[in-house]
């Protein structure tokens, strides 16, 4: 699967409320399951443990690939090398009705052309038997359009919602039971084998999917643990004969002699989630852990934070971040990275890496992009952020109607088909000739299939994670693999893993007005000495609600 940037969290901007939801979530929403707590403006916690019973039964799929570099779990196995000889999975087309599909995906970059103008969806909807229409939203915005959406309750059939996004939507449980349908009764247990792509997710993804005590979504199981990377322009430091740092001070330095306005290069975009980690600042459930006596503990609470604020002050000070980038006037950063060369180092999405290698090594014969090892800048082993949720899920809009339901579930079922398929190259590389290339190590994609290939079909499927093969980036999976399975030894452990926390409603509508506080820390616009202030200020506002949720959340849980 070659995504184009589906590790990558978008940056935080205002969102939406709920307008009207709740309301009719209290008047007419079904009734919430026993086995969990009913979420409410003060929020509420599942312990999934408790629906075993519920999750599909796990069954591998004959004749599967052997991989060929063994990845350290959660991280995939990786695919160096393409199958000789393809199968079709799946013998009779999906889609019966001929009835149009409606689906709304995210994407970041430019959007791909409808189905009118792009061959690749007319060639995957042929073979669907059903035709897929998309819309598809900008991902950086995506949580406003899901905002908006769900307070006009009006959504598509199949709704793809990335994980990292479902904590910016207040009383998101609640707007489950009012939307989407319940897939437990076609998915639980053995029901599963009636679709078996499905049934092959691993059931940690499975489990992650359950909300109000059902099956709510199909998962997309994540392809990588990782949610942010520093990557490096490898060939501009050997053309300046500087190696990749290894430590705070190598970078921060290393920045300084590659910044050069006059040339209009300067050493970072935004990398302040990479100096939080470099100082081991919590990511656990968006930045908690725990104290030595058992109490959650936010990151803006700790030193941890403190210090890396300082520290990201002064490289906006020092001029070591691109200017369009500080004035935040929407410029794509990772084309400034990838393909101008004007920022040196960029934080981004694990998935961010192959695809631009592969577009625009086309022009720049000598690219060269590699991340950079997570190191510790206060000494001992790295911390690193990270965790195995799916990537996204798919929601089936609520009364469609039971033979809808079936007909949309094996329509993931085919858009999750494995490596090996002819399903899969279809909707990972489109069509022989127009979207790929056959070469004796696999489909190299062409310029057509850049522009219509969007990963339509996996944002509104799911599948067992893989990485490779990429024939156009042969170095890539066993780089990613030799970086990955180095860092997931370093993996932060969440305390409260195994456990859906739906934050309450003031706690997540104070968390973009917080962080803005801190941007204006960070570039300057508010001096180092508010910082207490604006602690205290997120404490009253849902700071300390949020602390009790959590802490009660585990006490219930018997941790």
């Amino acid at each position: 699967m070659t995504l184009q940037n589906p590790g990558a969290k978008p940056s935080r901007r205002s969102f939406l409320g709920l307008v009207g939801l709740g309301a009719a979530t209290v008047a007419g929403g079904p009734a919430l399951a026993g086995c969990s707590e009913k979420p409410s403006r003060s929020g509420g916690a599942e312990n999934l443990d408790a629906f075993a019973d519920i999750v599909p039964t796990h069954k591998e799929l004959a004749n599967g690939v052997k991989p060929d570099i063994t990845g350290v779990r959660p991280v995939p196995d990786g695919y160096t090398s393409y199958p000789g000889t393809l199968v079709d999975a799946i013998t009779e087309k999906p889609g019966t009705s001929g009835k149009q599909v409606t689906a709304m995906t995210p994407a970041w970059g430019p959007a791909p052309p409808g189905v009118a103008q792009s061959a690749y969806l007319q060639a995957v909807n042929a073979e669907l038997g059903t035709p897929v229409s998309f819309t598809i939203q900008d991902g950086i915005t995506y949580a406003d359009k899901l905002n908006a959406m769900f307070g006009a309750r009006d959504v598509p059939e199949l709704l793809c919602v990335p994980s990292w996004e479902v904590p910016k939507i207040p009383r998101f449980a609640e707007a489950i039971g009012v939307l989407f349908e319940d897939l437990t009764e076609h998915l639980k247990g053995d029901a599963a084998a009636a679709y078996p792509m499905l049934a092959s997710f691993p059931t940690g993804a499975w489990r992650n999917a359950i909300w109000n005590g059902r099956l709510a979504a199909v998962p997309n199981p994540t392809d990588g643990p990782f949610p942010w990377a520093l990557f490096t322009r490898k060939d501009l430091l050997d053309a300046r004969g500087l190696a990749v740092p290894t430590s705070l001070d190598e970078l921060l330095t290393i920045a300084r002699q590659v910044t050069d306005p006059a040339r209009k290069v300067w050493a970072f975009d935004n990398v302040f989630e990479m100096i939080q980690m470099y100082h081991k600042v919590p990511s656990s459930k968006q930045g908690w852990r725990l104290t030595s006596d058992g109490t959650p503990e936010f990151k803006y609470e700790t030193p941890e934070y403190r210090a890396a604020l300082e520290v990201m002050a002064k490289i906006y000070q020092d001029g070591l971040v691109h200017p369009d980038v500080v004035a935040s006037r929407g410029e794509d950063a990772a084309q400034l990275f990838a393909k101008s060369g004007a920022i040196v180092f960029s934080r981004n999405g694990v998935g961010f890496w192959q695809g631009a290698q592969a577009e625009h090594q086309k022009v720049n014969a000598k690219l060269n992009i590699q991340p950079v090892p997570v190191f510790s800048a206060t000494g001992g082993d790295p911390l690193v952020w990270g965790d195995d949720e799916p990537t996204s899920f798919t929601f089936v809009k609520k009364g469609v109607g039971k033979d809808r339901v079936e007909e949309l579930l094996r329509i993931m079922n085919w858009c999750s088909a494995p490596l090996g398929t002819s399903e899969a190259q279809l909707r990972d590389y489109g069509v022989e000739g127009r979207h790929h290339t056959r070469t004796p190590n696999g489909p190299v994609k062409t310029d057509l299939a850049f522009k219509e290939i969007a990963n339509q079909y996996y944002f509104i499927s799911g599948r067992n994670p893989t990485i490779g093969p990429f024939p156009d980036t042969p170095n890539y999976v066993r780089d990613v693999l030799n970086y990955s399975n180095e860092m997931v030894k370093y993996l932060e452990k969440d305390p409260w893993d195994g456990l859906k926390i739906e934050m309450p409603d003031s706690y997540k509508a104070n968390t973009v007005p917080t962080e803005d506080k801190f941007t204006d820390v960070l570039r300057g616009r508010r001096p180092m000495s508010d910082v207490d202030a604006i602690v205290s200020e997120w404490k009253s506002s849902g700071g300390e609600e949020a602390r009790k949720l959590l802490a009660d959340a585990l006490a219930k849980a018997g941790r």
